[in-house]
């Protein structure tokens, strides 16, 4: 009788300098999760793309590569894995400490507000905090604090998300105001691709159009109750200095020009052209806010902060600009 086989030791794909494991010494999702946190601080990586510390991009990516949503993570933290499954998990990890790349790209998937979208190395990570103040000065039910920006959501009938890279943000928009057309440009015609099948996916196709131009350039003369944007703000200092994992993202989605305001000064002055006596403009520029408010200091910009950010998103209503 031929001797039994000893079980292979399960070992990450990639460089051969990456720890080997052997069979059985991790065993369930939060054995893998600490595996992969001590991974990530050896190589140092870092963390932008809808995590922002390492526990929670190594749950976020076992929690994919298990087909569950980040939510189910602590039903099962203690549920054992199978070999096969540890392997692909073991992989993944290799992948992210080796290329470098969001984990994001490694499983094709990012979460806003809870939702999965489509995402991969065509566009940008999503990881707006525009979704965050769609709910929290939209809907006329916000805390008394930060007030409402428009009382009723169902009153708004359009929406145009500029730079809408994935398209992530004008899906979100679709929720928020039920009665709205939305609208949503980009320059890339990588990025509509994606954008495109996130729109299948959440079957909007016939509230949801995709323009491809430059900005407003291809919408006419029409107009909006809403203009959100996620423009590039990254000035010429920072993209020098971005991160291994930021550099695998499209540098369109990124570049600023020299102080970062290029892209923000034209939606500013092109603006006012494109909305509703009623309307106004929700946009997001990142540690632009000083370089901003010296280019206009005559515009009553209201500043927005989230959970996680302060001064990175400004409102203004049409009748201001």
């Amino acid at each position: 009788m031929a001797k039994r086989a000893k079980p292979a030791a399960m070992r990450s794909a990639g460089s051969s300098k990456f720890p080997k494991v052997g069979a059985g010494e991790l065993l369930t999702l939060l054995d893998f999760v600490r595996y992969a946190v001590s991974r990530f601080v050896e190589a140092r990586l870092v963390f932008a793309h809808g995590t922002t510390d390492p526990v929670a991009e190594a749950a976020f990516l076992v929690c994919e590569a298990l087909h569950l949503h980040p939510d189910q993570f602590e039903a099962f933290a203690t549920a054992r894995i199978t070999a096969a499954e540890g392997r692909k998990i073991l992989d993944l990890i290799a992948r992210r400490v080796t290329t470098r790349k969001p984990t994001a790209y490694l499983v094709n998937k990012i979460y806003m507000r809870g939702l999965p979208f489509y995402v991969d190395e065509r566009t940008i990570v999503p990881r707006s905090f525009i979704g965050e103040l769609l709910e929290q000065h939209f809907g006329g039910d916000g805390d008394e604090e930060a007030g409402s920006l428009i009382s009723d959501p169902g009153a708004v009938e359009s929406v145009l998300d500029l730079c809408t890279g994935s398209g992530c943000l004008a899906i979100l928009a679709s929720r928020n105001f039920p009665n709205a057309e939305i609208d949503a440009v980009d320059i890339s015609k990588d990025a509509l691709e994606v954008a495109a099948r996130n729109v299948r996916d959440y079957g909007l196709e016939n509230r949801l159009t995709l323009y491809r131009g430059d900005l407003f350039k291809p919408l006419d003369d029409k107009r909006y109750d809403l203009i959100i944007s996620n423009p590039p703000y990254v000035d010429a200092e920072g993209l020098a200095g971005l991160p291994r994992e930021c550099r695998a993202e499209p540098k369109l989605a990124f570049d600023g020009g020299a102080d970062g305001l290029d892209i923000v000064r034209r939606i500013l002055d092109e603006a006012e052209a494109h909305l509703t006596p009623q309307g106004g403009l929700l946009c997001e520029i990142g540690r632009c806010r000083p370089q901003l408010e010296a280019a206009y200091p005559q515009l009553p910009l209201l500043w927005l902060d989230t959970e996680d950010s302060e001064g990175e998103v400004f409102w203004i209503a049409a009748a201001d600009l």
